[in-house]
C-alpha cells in the first residue's frame, strides 16, 4: 500500500520526544532533527531520524536565532517541509519563528506567546474571564509600588519564559522586592511579580484536534514543582478520577482555555492551584507540549494514553488530510514519583509490589510510576515510598539563581 511520505522538522534542545519521531516513522514520514551540539551523543531514536543538524547553544536551552533561520534557509534548498514541531517548551519559539519566516503550517509568533510568554498568558486568561492571581509587569516603578502597596506580600517574582519552576522567587517584603528588581537591572522587564497562593496544584494534560479538546487527562500534584525545585524532596503526582469533581471542573477550565488562546491542534500541559482560603481555581500557566519530568509515563498508566504517540498521530492526519480518531481511555487511577538518589543506578527491588508500573530509567534518580483501580492503594505506595527515599536514597541540590546582567 503506497503511504505518503510527509517531511516534519523536530526542534528540540533537550532529549526528549523519542515516542513521537518512533511514531511518526512508523507512520511513513521523514523525520529532520535539529538540536544541540551538546546532546550529540544522546541515545535519540535514529532508526527514526533521516537526518540531524546541530545548534551551538549560547547558554542552556539559548540558540542564536539568526543563524537558525539561515540554516533552516539552507535546509529548504533542496527539501520540502511539511511540518515544523517544537519538542520542549524551550522550542516553541523557535519553531513559531520558522514557520511564520517559511510560511509553514502550525502556530505562529502572535500565538505562541500565549504558551509561553507568562505575562501574556496571564493577560488573556484574565481577558477571558479565567481567574489568575493578582498579577503586574514590573516595567514601571510606580506600577510596581502601586501593587505591592495594593495586594499584601508575599509574592512570586516569575521568569516571563522560562520553563517549569526554574527562576521563580518568593518575595516576603516590599524591601526585598525593590532589592531584587534592582539586582534584575536590564532584564526586569523579562519577569513579572504576582501574589502567591497557598493551595493545592494540579496539572491537566490534553489534546487537541481541529480546534476541539480530545483528551483530558487531570492530576494533582502532591509536592509541587515549585516546591520540589526550591527546597529539594520528592516529587509526586496523582491522577484524578474521571468521574470526580475536581476532574469535571478542571476539564471544564481548561478546554474554556484552551479555546480562548486559540490552539488548533496538539498537546498541552496546564497548571491551575485550588486557593487554600477560597476554594477556587486559578490558572498558573499553560504550554503547547507534552508534560516534562516523566508525566507522559502517569497519563498513560491511567488513560492508557501516549500523549507523544497520540501528538504525532494527530500531525500525521493533518498532514495527509485524513479523519483522527482517538481511542477510548482507560480509567486507572495512577501515581509519579521522582526523587534525586545519592547513587548513579539505585536499587529498585524494595520498592516492588503490585502496584509498579515501570521503573524509571534515569540515572541518578528514583522513578517510580504506579497503577490500581483503588486510588487509596496507589496515595499509600506513594507515601510509602517518598519516606523510604527520603530516609535511605535522596539528595539534594541547592537551585541555582538565573543569572542577571
Amino acid at each position: 500500500m503506497f503511504m505518503e511520505k510527509k517531511t516534519i522538522v523536530c526542534i528540540s534542545c533537550y532529549y526528549k520526544g523519542y515516542d513521537f519521531m518512533d511514531e511518526m516513522h512508523k507512520l511513513g514520514n521523514k523525520i529532520i532533527l535539529i538540536t544541540s551540539e551538546n546532546l550529540r551523543e544522546k541515545k535519540w531514536p535514529w532508526h527514526a531520524i533521516d537526518e540531524v543538524f546541530y545548534m551551538a547553544e549560547e547558554e542552556p536551552s539559548v540558540w542564536n536565532l539568526k543563524h537558525l533561520v539561515q540554516g533552516f534557509s539552507h535546509l529548504m534548498q533542496s527539501r520540502k517541509v511539511d511540518a515544523v514541531v517544537a519538542l520542549d517548551d524551550y522550542d516553541v519559539e523557535k519553531a513559531a519563528l520558522i514557520r511564520e519566516n517559511f510560511r509553514i503550517p502550525g502556530m505562529g509568533q502572535t500565538t505562541h506567546r500565549y504558551f509561553r510568554d507568562k505575562l501574556a498568558m496571564r493577560q488573556r486568561a484574565k481577558d477571558s474571564n479565567i481567574e489568575v492571581p493578582e498579577f503586574t509587569a514590573i516595567f514601571n516603578d510606580e506600577t510596581v509600588e502601586e501593587f505591592a502597596q495594593k495586594v499584601p506580600a508575599p509574592w512570586v517574582l516569575k521568569p516571563r519564559s522560562e520553563a517549569s519552576a526554574t527562576g521563580i522567587k518568593k518575595i516576603n517584603s516590599r524591601e526585598e522586592l525593590w532589592e531584587t528588581v534592582e539586582k534584575l537591572g536590564q532584564e526586569r522587564h523579562l519577569f513579572l511579580l504576582e501574589s502567591f497562593k497557598p493551595g493545592d496544584v494540579y496539572h491537566v494534560d490534553s489534546l487537541t484536534y481541529q480546534g476541539k479538546v480530545i483528551f483530558t487527562s487531570s492530576s494533582k500534584y502532591l509536592s509541587p514543582p515549585m516546591q520540589v525545585s526550591h527546597e529539594g524532596g520528592v516529587f509526586r503526582s496523582q491522577t484524578l478520577g474521571r468521574y470526580s469533581g475536581e476532574f469535571v471542573e478542571l476539564e471544564k477550565l481548561n478546554k474554556k482555555l484552551l479555546m480562548a488562546f486559540g490552539l488548533m491542534n496538539g498537546a498541552t500541559h496546564t497548571e491551575f492551584i485550588r486557593g487554600k482560603a477560597d476554594g477556587r481555581w486559578y490558572f498558573l500557566e499553560t504550554s503547547s507540549r507534552v508534560g516534562g519530568a516523566h508525566i507522559p509515563d502517569l497519563v498513560e498508566a491511567s488513560t492508557g494514553i501516549n500523549i507523544w504517540r497520540e501528538w504525532a498521530k494527530i500531525e500525521d492526519h493533518l498532514l495527509k488530510n485524513k479523519v483522527y480518531k482517538l481511542a477510548k481511555p482507560t480509567g486507572f487511577s495512577a501515581g509519579l514519583l521522582i526523587a534525586l538518589a545519592n547513587c548513579k543506578n539505585p536499587e529498585h527491588s524494595e520498592f516492588m509490589c503490585d502496584q509498579v508500573v515501570k521503573f524509571l530509567p534515569i540515572e541518578n534518580h528514583i522513578g517510580i510510576v504506579y497503577r490500581s483501580n483503588d486510588e487509596q492503594k496507589v496515595l499509600k505506595c506513594l507515601d510509602e515510598a517518598a519516606k523510604k527515599v527520603t530516609e535511605d536514597f535522596l539528595t539534594i541540590i541547592p537551585p541555582k539563581d538565573k543569572p542577571t546582567a
